[in-house]
């Protein structure tokens, strides 16, 4: 199928649509395989239609074609296999597993075995996997969450779910469309024309024929017609057939061309929205009218298709060749239009770049001075750097007087140089800073100037006699080029206004730049001369801002007056006039609109809160988004270089990264572990940087404590979310277990953890009890706790052997591993559950493996007991942590150790021995570090310190525990104090601290305080906390924007 027919069939799904055929549009979807309507799918699947989801899905894929379709249609036939049993239809049942479900056999045989001994049960329940299974209606939600999942990686389906932007009734548009052009045509064009039928062209009958002429019984073929629109000629634009030469003479000698002589400032006048080039073009003396579908006559038609009234028949015609919007363009889809991620700033976003070759690296620059570097594909900040002075005595006597004001100093412009070598840095006050950018050294300082009286407004890299530079101007009106030494070169004089922007240029080996200032002053300066060449007045005589294409032949600008009125404009650059105007920019402006072109195509704009986009080539607005709201008025943004991202800045300080489908695929590829993509620093301690910390009281978060203690008024040390988040577990002193689990039902449709339902302590149908008893052994010993990937299975031990145990019947498996010595940690092998890695007493751990019984590697590098493990699967490593404060990352296959550090304490110095934990960040890279004094993050793949934060900022409690919240933005720690901090996971800034008197009552007279803390692993804003005195609570914010003040999606990584 060709892709103007796929277009073709997707305009008549969206006219089935319009004209409320709901029934024929779904069929027509699934016969045609074009558009997969996961809001009609999710219908059937909750409402219990399977048969027709499944058909449905049949039309989009088949259950050989790839393993997600076959994992779909086998997810939608056991449910009719387990709702039939659930009714007690066997018969239903039977035939579902012989006619449905048997085709799976043959690549799983002992599943099906397994599903078929189901139907001998009175109670398919009794079966220890499905003891938790929940109602219809509970089960088909939990079904489509898996489906989703499944539709979203499906290479069959994830590029169908998007119906394309169109305009509405765009079908109908077409035609109408069609139906003038053929009035056109015309030899005896009627002032009051009829359309009876669309089964033939239209003809306006000759005057002395007064007759109606009825329609043709039979359909003529298209191409008969004058109008014959081919879909196979001209695959992206409609090419009608050549009209007679006499009208051809008519619109040629009609045309009215608009004279490219003009100034810039009259130009911008007189090139206001309005009919294009195209209406003049039929501006002839023949006076045509516009035609509509239908008989105006007749009484039982569309009223929405009525023909145009018989007077002002001229400008009827030139409306219907002068559409407010155009036709969309081929590359329409290559506009960076969705939400990919948020990032959080922390400050307002006053300026940002992309990375010249790595597309995915924003340089961000902020209100309160900081520049920032965010690798926006792992939604990481990589380097933050305040800022700061770096040599007073440099510097000015009137900036070194204004600097002794602590005034917060904002960042103008951030830009990298060609080569991605460089960053510079433009400040409001004097300054500008270089940094030199290099793998993996990070930002260092190259630097600073003491560049202009006032504000540096802009700052860009040039080549003047083939020599790198870096250019500026500045609020004294001057314009200054400096060496990488920071020697001036040239000085260019004669703006009689602040000089608000520069744009350095090349052409034919002479090198020159534009510069625009306040007044409105547009000037080409050549750096032989040191003067300026040419002089033009921008449009609106305001501060303007300019920018080249991505191939350097077209100029756009944009400003705007005082008075609030936006011109964005595209350039004669030969001429120094205004080419084009582009329409749809809001007046009344308050502040500097941004903008940006890319790839040639297209031009981006923030204003009213959303993002405008102009195809270069036409003055209308192509398309406004708000990119899921929260922009400010005038948003600021940038396209990186191959125009597959966007960069906006979002109203609460952080930054939105939006993508095509293209960009979409580079952001969501795995990396592979790249040398040069490592970058080593260590973020400035908080109380260095002017930050705010809110306290959170009881009024603002909502708490549910768990129904029962783990053991009266004993310590719950070992605490976990089921990777499903709808269980918790926890495991206190003496080896007691206790598991509480969320169901679904109308306060909680999801059935997962949630701070507003209590929770059920929960025990399997057999009755049997999580436990083990331990009474020899007091308090003394460690417990160990950790659940299987797909939480089938625990293992436990508290100071004896260690304990495999059925998630689902509580019952004990097997035992291993028994003392001396005891067992101090253990974790299963995310790859392999039957992989258990066991920390002991005497410093060793051991890997066993639990399936064949058998001891597989004995690990010695610990001089204390081990007090943590974590794996990750990307780099083949696993990380433990003992209480000498040492961590250690050792290779998974063969094992052995990798490498050993010993944590240091931000003074100076090694920390002092003490429990030591681990956990991986969701990228498998970074690696949390917590120790009773400190935080820290190291990369795992060199194990070296990226950042850390000691105990401070009013918290003087030990730190507890710290864990990853489950998008790896937010860090959530206790402290023996009983406060809990709440920090940004990318620069470990403290956000929020929550008192003991937001969950404790009556307020903390016993020394209680949490500590363990761990992360629900689906929603970023809920944790739960085990307390001294064997409590356990949920938290989360009532506010569903959560602690940082912004929508944080959750983001899964599949590591293969």
């Amino acid at each position: 199928m060709t892709a103007l027919n796929k277009e073709l069939m997707l305009l008549v799904i969206q006219y089935l649509a319009d004209e409320n055929l709901k029934e024929t549009m779904h069929k027509m979807e699934q016969e045609s395989g074009l558009f997969f309507n996961l809001k009609y799918f999710e219908e059937k699947i909750l409402a219990g239609d399977l048969d027709e989801a499944e058909k449905y899905l049949g039309g989009f894929t088949k259950i050989s074609e790839n393993r997600n379709s076959m994992k779909m249609f086998f997810e939608i036939r056991k449910q009719k296999y387990f709702e039939a049993l659930d009714r007690q239809d066997k018969g239903t049942a039977v035939d579902i597993l012989v006619k449905d479900l048997k085709i799976f056999s043959t690549s799983n045989g002992d599943l099906y075995k397994e599903i078929t001994h189901l139907i001998t049960l009175n109670n398919f329940r009794e079966n220890e996997q499905l003891s938790k299974y929940g109602d219809t209606k509970a089960t088909r939600t939990i079904l489509m969450t898996e489906l989703k999942k499944l539709i979203d990686t499906n290479p069959s389906l994830k590029d169908k779910l998007m119906f394309p932007i169109v305009q509405s009734s765009r079908l109908r548009q077409l035609v109408n469309q069609g139906l003038n052009w053929q009035h056109q045509l015309c030899r005896f064009p009627s002032p009051t024309p009829e359309i009876k039928t669309l089964f033939t062209d239209h003809i306006c009958l000759t005057p002395q024929n007064n007759e109606t002429r009825s329609p043709t019984s039979a359909l003529r073929p298209a191409a008969d017609g004058p109008n014959h629109l081919s879909f196979g000629v001209a695959p992206h634009r409609l090419v009608p057939t050549a009209p007679t030469a006499n009208s051809v003479a008519a619109w040629l000698a009609n045309a009215n061309p608009s004279s490219s002589s003009q100034s810039p400032a009259a130009a911008a006048t007189s090139l206001l929205p309005g009919p294009s080039n195209a209406a003049s073009i039929f501006n002839n003396s023949r006076t045509r009218t516009n035609l509509t579908l239908v008989d105006h006559q007749s009484k039982d038609l569309d009223p929405r298709m009525r023909l145009l009234p018989n007077n002002n028949a001229l400008q009827a015609v030139q409306a219907a060749y002068t559409f407010t919007s155009p036709p969309i363009p081929k590359w329409f889809d290559e506009l960076p239009r969705t939400v990919f991620c948020k990032l959080h700033q922390g400050s307002t976003v006053t300026s940002m770049e992309f990375h010249p070759s790595r597309h995915s690296i924003l340089a961000v620059g902020s209100a309160n001075g900081e520049i920032s570097l965010w690798e926006t594909k792992r939604r990481e900040m990589m380097i933050s750097r305040p800022f700061k002075i770096w040599k007073i005595s440099n510097c000015s006597i009137q900036f070194q007087a204004a600097s002794l004001k602590e005034v917060m100093i904002s960042v103008n412009r951030v830009s990298w140089s060609p080569d991605a070598s460089f960053i510079a840095v433009a400040f409001a006050e004097h300054l500008v800073h270089l940094y030199s950018y290099q793998v993996p050294n990070g930002l260092q300082q190259q630097l600073e100037i003491d560049a202009h009286d006032g504000a540096v407004n802009d700052i860009a890299f040039s080549y003047p006699e083939s020599q790198l530079c870096i250019v500026t101007c500045g609020d004294d009106k001057l314009i200054k080029v400096w060496d990488l030494d920071g020697h001036k070169i040239h000085c260019f004089q004669g703006h009689v206004a602040p000089v608000c922007s520069i744009l350095p240029r090349s052409k034919e080996n002479i090198q020159y730049l534009f510069s625009t200032s306040a007044d409105g002053k547009v000037r080409a300066w050549i750096y032989e001369d040191k003067s300026f060449h040419l002089e033009y007045d921008a449009p609106g005589k305001c501060s303007t801002t300019l920018i080249y294409s991505a191939d350097g032949t077209r100029l756009f600008s944009c400003g705007t007056s005082k008075d609030g009125d936006i011109f964005l404009v595209e350039w004669n650059e030969n001429e120094g006039s205004v080419k084009r105007k582009y329409s749809g920019l809001t007046n009344k402006a308050v502040g500097t609109v941004q903008f940006d072109a890319a790839n040639n195509q297209f031009l981006a704009a923030g204003a009213d809160n959303q993002i405008k986009f102009w195809d270069v080539d036409s003055s209308n607005v192509l398309m406004e988004i708000n990119a899921e709201g929260g922009l400010p008025n005038l948003p600021r943004l940038k396209f990186n270089k191959k125009g597959n991202l966007l960069a906006v800045s979002t109203a609460d300080g952080g930054v939105k990264i939006l993508a095509n489908a293209d960009g979409f695929k580079s952001m969501r590829a795995v990396d592979a572990i790249d040398p040069k993509s490592g970058v080593n620093v260590i973020i400035a301690r908080s109380m260095e940087i002017n930050r705010s910390i809110e306290t959170v009281h009881s009024l603002q978060c909502q708490i549910v404590t768990m129904p029962e203690r783990v053991v009266p008024s004993k310590k719950a040390i070992r605490l976990l979310y089921t990777n499903d988040g709808t269980c918790l577990l926890a495991l206190g002193s003496r080896g007691s277990k206790k598991l509480w689990k969320w169901t679904s039902d109308e306060m909680n449709p999801t059935g997962k953890a949630t701070a507003s339902v209590v929770p059920a302590h929960w025990t399997p149908i057999n009755g049997i009890r999580l436990t083990d008893e331990f009474p020899n052994i007091g308090d003394t010993a460690t417990p160990c706790l950790d659940i299987s990937k797909n939480d089938n299975y625990a293992i436990a031990s508290y100071g004896g052997e260690v304990a495999l145990f059925n998630m689902v019947s509580f019952r004990v498996l097997c035992r291993f591993e028994g003392p001396p010595p005891a067992a101090t940690f253990v974790a299963f092998n995310p790859q392999d559950n039957n992989i258990v890695a066991v920390g002991m007493e005497n410093t060793d751990i051991h890997i066993y493996n639990v399936r064949s019984d058998e001891l597989i590697s004995k690990l010695k590098g610990h001089f204390k007991h081990v007090t943590g493990i974590a794996f990750s699967l990307r780099l083949s490593i696993m990380v433990s942590s003992g209480a000498d404060a040492k961590v250690v990352s050792w290779f998974t296959g063969p094992w052995f150790k990798k490498k050993s550090v010993t944590l240091k304490r931000p003074c100076g110095g090694d920390a002092h021995l003490g429990e030591t934990k681990v956990q991986f960040h969701i990228d498998q890279t970074k690696l949390l570090v917590c120790h009773d004094s400190l935080i820290a993050i190291y990369d795992a793949s060199k194990m070296e310190l990226i950042r850390s934060w000691p105990s401070q900022d009013g918290l003087s409690g030990t730190i507890t525990s710290a864990a990853y919240n489950c998008n790896g933005q937010i860090i959530y720690a206790t402290f023996s104090d009983g406060n809990i901090g709440i920090f940004g996971a990318e620069n470990l800034h403290l956000r929020y601290r929550i008192d003991t008197s937001a969950y404790l009552s009556p307020p903390n007279s016993q020394n209680i305080y949490p500590i363990v803390v761990t992360a629900h692993p689906e929603k970023p804003y809920q944790f739960a906390i085990g307390l001294t005195d064997g409590y356990v609570k949920v938290i989360e914010p009532i506010n569903s924007v959560g602690w940082m003040k912004q929508n944080v999606p959750v983001v899964r990584m599949d590591i293969i």
